[in-house]
């Protein structure tokens, strides 16, 4: 397979190149050269502006093109895909579960989605994340037809996650001692492995997929990941609306942890991505390895501090 992938040196993009040049494929990394130059010295590099000039892009063939969309704007991925039509066999486009209408409801692929944002905003907006995720999924339908694949993908986690939304809780818990656990333990909890998403998006067939991991149930996970890292620690379930009145915010300061509202996030459909090979590692390599990548490099992003912990739990 020759891949060209628009990205790939961050998170996601550095899962699929690793997968790819596993196998022994052909990688072309087509990014500014910024975000860790030193991954991948034997891939051919294009360094190029993607919300500039596409022209290094032309005159070549790939089989597959991987589109990170790292410019997250609508008309910056049409762009792309159409300087790439003639280009490439495949088109893969990352997409977002969050561009659901209703965050509150199971989903699935043929669930209603947002609307794109009209007039498109000359930069970024996250507050426009979903919506603009939307209108980069049109574009590159529009322009590659029954070529493209549209992977929707849900919580990533893993090494190398510069979010912290999963990598908390293998640190904490390897700590040991007392461990605020929000809520219920019998609250649903999705999230899959950056590197299975990684080495499933290269062969992926063509269509839209929910690409994220399996519903589970949070004191399930937390007790695995607790035994996958050692520590001994003791999960202490705390009443949602006592944190919420603490000011504890979900998701960012305490990872996994969503608001009634927006937990059919966390039911997603993924029959449709299992039928196209996605699959999933064990949780406990999954812990192990994000708590080994983590203690090499520092913390991410600030989550519930401890000494916070130790006053809601006091």
């Amino acid at each position: 397979m020759r891949l060209l992938v628009l990205g790939g040196t961050k998170f996601l993009g550095r899962a699929v190149v690793e997968a790819v040049l596993a196998r022994g494929d052909d990688v072309t990394l087509a990014n500014r050269g910024r975000t860790n130059p030193e991954l991948f010295p034997d891939a051919e590099r294009i360094e190029i502006d993607l919300t500039g000039d596409l022209a290094p892009l032309a005159g070549r063939e790939w089989d597959v093109a991987v589109d990170l969309d790292p410019t997250q704007l609508p008309r910056q991925t049409r762009r792309r895909a159409e300087a790439l039509r003639d280009a490439v066999g495949r088109y893969v486009f990352v997409s977002t579960i969050s561009v659901y209408a209703d965050a509150s409801q199971p989903v699935d692929e043929e669930s209603p989605v947002l609307d794109p944002p009209d007039p498109e905003p000359d930069e970024f907006d996250p507050e426009l994340y979903g919506g603009l995720k939307v209108g980069s999924e049109r574009a590159v339908l529009e322009v590659f037809g029954d070529r493209a694949t549209i992977a929707r993908a849900g919580l990533l986690v893993g090494p190398h996650d510069p979010t912290d939304r999963f990598t908390y809780w293998p640190g904490r818990l390897a700590e040991g001692g007392d461990a605020l656990a929000p809520g219920s333990p019998d609250a649903p909890v999705q999230f899959v492995d950056a590197r299975d998403v990684g080495a499933w998006l290269p062969e992926a067939p063509p269509g839209v997929f929910v690409a994220t991991g399996p519903t589970r149930a949070l004191g399930e996970t937390l007790e695995e990941v607790a035994a996958a890292v050692g520590g001994g620690a003791r999960l202490v379930w705390t009443d949602e609306q006592r944190l919420v009145d603490a000011g504890v915010q979900p998701w960012t300061e305490l990872p996994l942890w969503l608001p009634a509202e927006a937990r059919g996030l966390m039911h997603a459909d993924i029959s449709r991505a299992l039928a196209a090979g996605l699959a999933f590692r064990p949780l406990a390599e999954t812990a192990r390895d994000t708590l080994a990548w983590s203690l090499d490099a520092g913390e991410q992003r600030p989550t519930l501090s401890r000494e916070q912990e130790r006053e809601l739990l006091g």
